[in-house]
């Protein structure tokens, strides 16, 4: 498994070089994180949007424009409408969010007639590495999935998956937190955790070990999980930490980020292609990473 950022970028300059469709590409630390990807080997770009904007956002950056193809498409909504096509025609690998509210850009993708919407939901992964932490951690959903119910963790789980397989977790730990480890049906995510325990159990959820209920500490700390009693051997193992709610996932995004001083990456899964969806103060800390 890959266990830091620098592995990652390891393996994808080991792959054949990806092409990415930048929506509202006019953002200096946008082009720094598409520039860093280009000068890795990692990925080209399409830039998308105000053209004169993204020139001169360039220039300021010294980033020379001429390395890329510019799409001049000065409004938001028809630069996103413009990436997503690019992808759905085939032109493009992934598409990236530049300076445009995520909604618009989740509009454009889940389009019925340009869109690249693939599974039953779109949920939002992210990877982090965290300084004097052994692993690389995902969490799932912190910006997308406002109060998912069973049926949506179900399928958030699903994505997740697919993003452990392929930083090469074959069969990764899915830990559902909550603020208790044992079912207590006035706590909602507790009664949900161990329904979804049962449907990995049962075959419904494949590729993965769910665990849970559990709180944050003994999801991710063997030792931890041994203080408080909790028996299953793969508590404090987890790979993947499944969020209760939007609130609970963007709280320990930032926190990671700001306090824990961690590196992170952050995609949009369930669509038939990539969709890059990171913070600006993500970028300042890693540029990109894909």
């Amino acid at each position: 498994m890959i266990r830091s950022m620098e592995t990652l970028c390891d393996a994808a300059k080991a792959r054949a070089k990806q092409c990415l469709a930048v929506a509202c590409a006019q953002d200096d630390q946008v082009l720094l994180a598409v520039e860093n990807a280009r000068s890795s080997n990692i990925a080209d770009a399409i830039l998308i949007g105000d053209e004169a904007q993204i020139r001169r956002v360039a220039a300021e950056s010294g980033i020379d424009p001429s390395n890329y193809r510019i799409i001049d498409v000065p409004d938001k909504v028809e630069a996103c409408r413009t990436a997503v096509s690019l992808v759905k025609n085939g032109e493009a690998d992934a598409v990236m969010k530049g300076i445009v509210d995520t909604a618009i850009i989740l509009k454009a993708v889940l389009d019925k007639d340009i869109g690249l919407r693939d599974a039953k939901l779109l949920s939002h992964v992210a990877l982090f590495e965290v300084p004097g932490f052994d692993r690389l951690l995902l969490v799932t959903d912190a910006a997308m999935s406002i109060a998912p119910d069973l049926e949506a963790k179900k399928e958030i789980i699903r994505n997740a998956v697919k993003v452990a397989n392929a930083i090469g977790a074959e069969n990764p730990v899915v830990a559902c937190l909550c603020a208790i480890e044992k079912v207590n049906p006035k706590m909602p995510a507790t009664v949900d955790a161990a329904a979804l325990v049962d449907a990995a159990k049962s075959g419904e959820i494949t590729g993965c070990t769910v665990i849970g209920p559990l709180a944050l500490d003994n999801a991710i700390s063997v030792e931890a999980a041994k203080r408080k009693g909790i028996t299953d051997p793969n508590a404090g193992h987890a790979d993947v930490l499944l969020m209760p709610n939007i609130e609970t996932g963007n709280a320990l995004y930032k926190a990671l980020v700001i306090l824990a001083g961690a590196s992170t990456a952050s995609l949009i899964v369930g669509a038939k292609a990539p969709v890059i969806i990171t913070s600006r103060r993500a970028w300042r800390r890693l540029r990109l990473h894909v």
